[in-house]
């Protein structure tokens, strides 16, 4: 495939975090571009500002006629694993002949002839990621970055260096995405067992992580999380370690907190970095900002522009991501969906502000998954003192027998533990004015967010 050739671009499932910063590359790249979303979201608005022609309901007839009625050989559809293998669209395009791929093959081939570090893991790999992306921006000729989120000190979750020939990536282990990548240096930061949908048992995901392991380029660097227990032989590339608990080739000391923020010193083989304090908080989000600082002592950036970049490094929307600060009242938001996730956020959350009591909203994403790991989910969500559990997301899925919030609701050992639905969530946190709010959930979760914000700001 050569994307020098390809002049239409479609894609199905455009306003998918991945598939939207593959839109907004195409666009600069000078294409015409275009594409398909189930729903109307702020991503997909922010493209359609942008001149892109996007439709939302799976009909041939709203396909614009230049992407089925010119040469083949320019057109390129792009399409997300969440596509359905019946999506009407999804048909045609195959049976007509047209070159279609997946958008993980396409990140591969623009990200071929670049220097590639990508991040993969089961967490943690957005921040890292955008932090990395951050820190590549202080430099003169900047970077591109296709992200797993929003970006805060951008507001996007791509960027784009005309002449930077450094791409950052978040490398998706969902449907073994990461393998099309061929970086040239790379982190993983967490191998958990997740998408059991896709990879059926824990050593299926090992193996592929091992696989990704295995396609950094010879010589290339290797960063692992000692904490992952992740062992990949045979590796072209060198290997290193990081943690912040164990010892490890990249380790920190001095651990403070002060007034919400972390500072600390930075301990690599290849340099040291004294007093980082970085822009977001988090005890999890040390080990990420340390992880990413780590990586680019290694690569040789100026010192003064990692401590620069750490320090004025905003984090990424649904991170951590504080709302609302009032006299009585805090609320946080996270994406945080699998129990490792949930663990961390709520631990980092306790460490930051240990007095108060918190009221977690959770919103379980994907049948599959509340039914896999049902126990971990039970375990996680005990660490809060108060609990409101709403519906499954079900994304891609259909409902599985027997499966519900309730499943994991039984698991939860804390007493002040409900399930409600979206009106009467309102209602609740309208009468309780919780101490400190938490909002956790990869799903439509997001869209409460800013009413809820409302709530607890008035």
């Amino acid at each position: 495939m050569n994307l020098n050739n390809i002049h239409n671009v479609y894609l199905l499932g455009i306003g998918g975090i991945g598939m939207s910063a593959l839109a907004k590359y195409f666009k600069l790249k000078g294409c015409n571009v275009a594409g398909y979303d189930r729903t109307q979201s702020a991503l997909c608005d922010e493209l359609s500002q942008a001149g892109i022609n996007i439709h939302y309901s799976d009909d041939i007839s709203l396909i614009p006629k230049e992407f089925t009625t010119t040469f083949k050989e320019h057109i390129l559809i792009i399409f997300t694993p969440a596509i359905p293998q019946n999506h009407r669209e999804f048909i045609w395009f195959k049976e007509n002949n047209f070159t279609v791929k997946k958008r993980a093959e396409v990140l591969g081939e623009i990200t071929l002839n670049s220097y590639t570090i990508a991040v993969a893991g089961t967490h943690g790999k957005t921040t890292i990621s955008t932090c990395l992306a951050h820190i590549y921006n202080q430099l003169e000729n900047g970077c591109n970055a296709f992200l797993g989120g929003i970006s805060k000190n951008y507001h996007t979750n791509f960027l784009y260096a005309e002449n930077g020939n450094i791409t950052i990536v978040e490398a998706d282990e969902y449907d073994r995405s990461f393998l099309q990548l061929l970086p040239s240096s790379a982190i993983v930061t967490a191998v958990d067992a997740d998408h059991l949908d896709i990879y059926n048992n824990y050593q299926n995901v090992v193996d592929a992580f091992t696989q990704f392991a295995q396609k950094v380029k010879e010589n290339g660097k290797l960063l692992i999380k000692k904490e992952s227990k992740f062992n990949p032989k045979p590796v072209n590339a060198n290997v290193a370690t990081y943690s912040v608990k164990e010892n490890a080739d990249c380790t920190i000391s001095d651990l403070q907190l002060y007034n919400g923020k972390f500072t600390f010193n930075l301990h690599t083989p290849w340099g040291n970095i004294e007093k980082l304090t970085p822009g977001i908080t988090g005890m999890f989000n040390v080990e990420n900002v340390a992880a990413a600082a780590s990586m680019c002592i290694w690569e040789g950036i100026d010192f003064n522009k990692i401590k620069s970049g750490i320090e004025t490094f905003l984090g990424v929307k649904r991170r951590f991501d504080v709302q609302a600060v009032t006299t009585n009242s805090i609320y946080i938001d996270d994406y945080a969906h699998h129990p490792e996730e949930l663990k961390a956020f709520i631990s980092s959350v306790r460490g930051v502000y240990p007095k108060k009591q918190i009221t977690g909203i959770f919103q379980p994403h994907l049948y599959t998954r509340t039914r896999d790991f049902a126990d971990g989910f039970g375990e996680a969500l005990s660490l809060l003192d108060k609990l409101i559990l709403l519906d499954i997301y079900p994304a891609r899925e259909l409902p599985i027998q027997n499966i519900t919030s309730k499943t994991i609701l039984e698991k939860v050992k804390i007493k002040d533990k409900t399930i409600c639905t979206i009106s009467q969530l309102f209602k609740i946190i309208k009468k309780q004015k919780p101490e400190l709010l938490l909002t956790m959930g990869a799903g439509d979760i997001a869209q409460l967010v800013e009413p809820l914000k409302n709530i607890i700001l008035s």
